[in-house]
């Protein structure tokens, strides 16, 4: 155990006196090395015995440097038959975690997670916004972006639910309590529904259109969010985006939308700039090639 706070106590005198190449590389190996191991831990009871671990080391590090001899003796004693009490109490999660490991789907499923998750949401909504045109209930569904919606929150009932198309498919439903108004989304969260939304005052709508669409537009106009609607007369789905109504939203055109939300948000930050450096490069290719 004395061998180990030695090479320990060599890392760190290294990494604050002398730090070359391979310091930093060493550094790297092991930062990604407990990243994974978190990673594969992290919903599982062996999480809580790593922390517990953690705590023992520091505590016996402590103990060794202020120099109190009775606890170190105590913290050496537990680290030294840790490991093995480890194997045996956690023996399946090991295994399960190993076989995930040489599989390589653990590792690699938080870079998915959150485009799965982005498509799931995709899904749901779509599915809902069918179903209540094939039916011709009157839906608002306003997915908001950069721009918050927090004050219009507060007009209705504040849910914080998963999404759904059961759930939103049931709050719209006629004569609920919560059918009368606009539902929020927020990320991948019913945050509100029943929300009053400012109507438009746009002399350029159509007569024929109801509340549902000023107000679905009247939000549009004032912030970046995209709304969804349902007329209950026709069950024509249109959405609203930038003051703009565009009608007759089929499921091609539907799933084209969201997908533009919701994967664009689930996007990594370097995937993002990337992705605009590659539009601004196009750009910049096809004005040469213009001019």
């Amino acid at each position: 155990m004395n061998g180990f706070w030695e090479q320990v106590q060599m890392f760190f005198w290294n990494l604050l006196h002398r730090p070359s190449v391979v310091d930093y590389i060493d550094i790297a190996i092991i930062a990604v090395i407990l990243y994974q191991l978190v990673l594969l831990t992290r919903r599982t009871r062996a999480i809580q015995v790593l922390k517990g671990v953690a705590v023992v080391v520091v505590a016996t590090y402590l103990s060794d440097v202020i120099g109190l001899k009775t606890l170190s003796w105590l913290m050496h004693g537990i680290l030294n038959n840790s490991a093995i009490a480890m194997l045996v109490l956690f023996q399946p999660e090991l295994r399960r975690a190993l076989e995930q490991l040489g599989r390589g789907t653990k590792i690699n499923q938080h870079r998915s997670a959150a485009k799965d998750e982005g498509q799931r949401t995709v899904d749901e909504i779509r599915r809902c916004m069918l179903h209540l045109a094939k039916r011709r209930v009157g839906a608002l569904i306003v997915i908001e972006g950069k721009t918050g919606l927090q004050d219009v929150m507060e007009t209705g009932t504040q849910l914080d639910a998963e999404i759904s198309a059961a759930l939103l498919e049931n709050i719209f439903e006629p004569n609920t309590p919560l059918h009368d108004g606009a539902v929020i989304l927020r990320g991948e969260r019913v945050a509100s529904a029943a929300c009053v939304l400012t109507l438009s005052d746009s002399n350029a709508i159509s007569s024929s259109l109801g509340t549902r669409h000023r107000a679905g537009l009247g939000i549009s106009e004032t912030t970046d969010a995209t709304v969804l609607i349902v007329s209950e007369e026709t069950g024509i789905i249109s959405m609203a985006r930038g003051g703009r109504l565009t009608r007759h939203l089929d499921e091609e055109s539907l799933e084209k939308i969201l997908t533009g939300i919701y994967h664009r948000e689930s996007d990594s930050p370097w995937q993002r700039a990337y992705a605009a450096l590659k539009r601004v490069m196009g750009k910049e290719g096809k004005t040469r090639h213009d001019e």
